[in-house]
This record gives C-alpha cells, sequence and structure tokens, in this order.
C-alpha cells in the first residue's frame, strides 16, 4: 500500500515539476502515473548499469556526473512515452533535479508517517 502512495505522490510531484518548469510537459495525470512508473522502472533497472558504466568519470568529476545520469533517465523517460515532453538535454537537467528534490521529500515524509519499511 505505501508503494501505491509513493507511486501517486511521485506522480503529482511531476505534475508539479511540469508546472514550475516549462521545459517539462505532462499532459493528463494519467500521463503523470506512467511516466512514474517509467522513470522508477529505468532508475531501478538502467541506472545502476550506467553508474557501473561511467564510474571513472564520475570519481574524476566528484559525482556531479550523476547529475548526467538522472537526466538522462529522466529523457529516456520522456522518449518513451507520448504525453510526457522534454525539450533538451537542459530541460531534462533541471526537470530531473526538480523531480528528484521532491522525490526526497515524499520519502522523507513518507518515512516519518509510516516509519521504515523492512
Amino acid at each position: 500500500m505505501v508503494l501505491i502512495l509513493r507511486w501517486f505522490l511521485l506522480a503529482c510531484a511531476l505534475l508539479l515539476v511540469a508546472t514550475l518548469y516549462p521545459g517539462v510537459q505532462v499532459t493528463s495525470y494519467a500521463s503523470a502515473l506512467w511516466a512514474a512508473l517509467v522513470l522508477g522502472l529505468l532508475n531501478t533497472l538502467v541506472r545502476p548499469i550506467l553508474v557501473l558504466l561511467t564510474l571513472p568519470i564520475t570519481l574524476v568529476t566528484l559525482g556531479l556526473f550523476l547529475f548526467v545520469v538522472n537526466a538522462l533517465m529522466f529523457w529516456a523517460a520522456a522518449s518513451m512515452l507520448d504525453n510526457f515532453n522534454v525539450t533538451g538535454f537542459g530541460a531534462a537537467l533541471l526537470g530531473s533535479i526538480l523531480y528528484t528534490l521532491m522525490s526526497l521529500v515524499i520519502d522523507a515524509a513518507m518515512e516519518r508517517l509510516f516509519g521504515r519499511r523492512r
């Protein structure tokens, strides 16, 4: 149940990103739900592989290259879905930063409300 609530809240966060930043467009709440699902799957399945492959450049840039990896995941999710659009890489970078910050707030609030998941 907590996972479904987190998914709904992340979809709301994606809609908020689209409202705050014009470089990210989401046409409806249903589109935001699909986009949040695809982002979650990409971050679970593809992102660890990219982080491992780009480890040398991540070490050289003192971890700043992870922003690029996050932006690529955001951009990839937008390219897979019709109703979720990102205007370019810069928009993907800023959108992914905003989405990550909102995700951190959601995770902190959920941990406070429901406690640590086991």
